[in-house]
């Protein structure tokens, strides 16, 4: 399927949704019920994302084989946001051998005893493959935060525990995503951009469908009672964060379709700047390729 296909009108999908400088960002001018003015159904918006994910797969397929580039996927939002949903139906075609999802929960007791990137380096894609981080390095300014009793636990020295760590964990996530960057490492960011309005559609929704009650915690709703205070603590992780190397997405989460349309997008537009190919087979492998053919054929 000629790559031309799939990328026509991507752009569109992509561009405002895309923050690559903080300054003068304000969350409140981008609108979590946008779909960029498509009326498209469902059906339709499924057989585009289908799509997609199938150009995608083969480009994966040929990063792997290149094995210079290596893609980061980063995916935050608040509760219900559909981070989950939109990883599998972006990603349901990739070959799951070069693709890594990780979940980053609550640190456990050897991670608390280290620098608080630590985790997250770790983790990172090698060359030719996809990494996917449901939460990220970035919770250590969000979650912890709004709930700053959590930096007790990190067992940081109390001389630099001061007003200024935040600006400072900012400054460093930026200067980590600036060195992945330089080391062939492409940072895609995506938040989730749900409405207040729309959580509680979808709280209410998880409660009421005794299939679905396995998806509720209480603690959702208790950090729903945080609502302004995420936002701002996304605001500011924005603003410091987002650059042309370490783009933000800010992506309309209230329609499921579309948020999945949008982070697919930048998926596609990104792999295909990186104008990958199959290596080419030099004289040297060539001589041993037909030796290999010679001697199977000589097999009885």
């Amino acid at each position: 399927m000629p790559s031309k296909d799939i990328l026509e009108g991507v752009q569109k999908f992509v561009h405002p949704y895309r923050v690559t400088s903080g300054k003068g960002f304000r969350l409140q001018d981008f609108d979590p019920g946008d779909t960029g003015g498509l009326t498209m159904d469902k059906h339709a918006a499924a057989d585009l994302l289908a799509r997609g994910s199938e150009w995608l797969a083969m480009e994966q397929d040929m990063l792997y084989a290149q094995d210079r580039w290596s893609l980061l996927l980063i995916f935050q939002a608040m509760d219900a946001a559909g981070k989950d949903g939109t990883i599998k139906h972006v990603m349901s075609r990739v070959n799951p051998q070069g693709c890594e999802v990780h979940s980053f929960k609550q640190p456990s007791a050897e991670e608390l005893a280290h620098d608080f990137l630590w985790r997250y380096a770790k983790r990172a894609p090698a060359r030719g493959r996809i990494g996917i981080f449901n939460r990220s390095y970035y919770e250590e300014v969000l979650v912890v935060r709004v709930h700053q009793e959590l930096l007790k636990l990190q067992k940081l020295p109390a001389k630099h525990v001061g007003k200024d760590i935040w600006d400072e964990r900012l400054a460093d996530i930026a200067q980590f995503e600036d060195y992945l960057s330089r080391q062939g490492v492409i940072v895609l960011k995506f938040f989730l951009n749900l409405s207040k309005k729309e959580q509680k559609k979808r709280f209410m929704k998880r409660l009421d469908d005794k299939d679905r009650n396995w998806k509720f915690s209480a603690s959702d709703v208790r950090e729903r009672r945080y609502w302004d205070d995420y936002q701002s603590a996304f605001e500011q992780a924005i603003r410091a964060t987002a650059t042309p190397r370490a783009p933000w997405h800010i992506v309309p989460a209230d329609h499921k379709w579309f948020s999945r349309l949008v982070v697919a997008s930048a998926i596609v537009e990104a792999v295909e700047g990186l104008d990958l190919a199959y290596p080419k087979v030099d004289a040297a492998m060539k001589k041993e390729l037909a030796a290999a053919r010679v001697e199977l054929e000589g097999e009885p």
